[in-house]
């Protein structure tokens, strides 16, 4: 992705570049993930308009994912997702982490119980489940 003069001479605003990295929607997002202390800047609380450089290394919450990402490249353009991944690198830690976090969510998918019963409930039954929902609503 080809940045612009500015942003290398300069630096891009940290709201700018998650949005350009396409870890928020919407720079709004951003920053308001940023406001909330959901994002870390070299260890440290950010504020929207710091400054990111090549080299930082930013934690960030994402929907109910922790991530940790070094910054390689900056714009403060949003492109295409294949463009936006070459302006970072995921952490190795990061990335086993979301590996377990994963490996935990299928297990429990396996062991969860089914949501419905194998059948139907028969006359008797049914008579049985309106009664107790009446009994509870009032």
């Amino acid at each position: 992705m080809a940045a612009p003069a500015e942003d290398s001479a300069k630096g891009v605003r940290i709201d700018k570049w998650l949005w350009a990295a396409r870890f928020y929607k919407t720079r709004t997002l951003a920053r308001q993930m940023i406001e909330g202390g959901k994002v870390d800047y070299n260890g440290a609380r950010a504020k929207p308009s710091r400054s990111v450089e090549v080299g930082a290394v930013i934690r960030l919450l994402q929907g109910n994912e922790r991530r940790e990402v070094t910054v390689l490249a900056l714009s403060s353009v949003r492109g295409p997702a294949k463009e936006a991944q070459l302006l970072y690198a995921e952490t190795p830690e990061s990335l086993e982490r979301r590996a377990k976090l994963q490996a935990m969510r299928a297990m429990e998918k396996q062991l969860a119980l089914p949501p419905r019963p194998d059948s139907r409930p028969n006359k008797k039954e049914r008579r049985a489940l309106i009664k107790l929902k009446q009994d509870n609503m009032y």
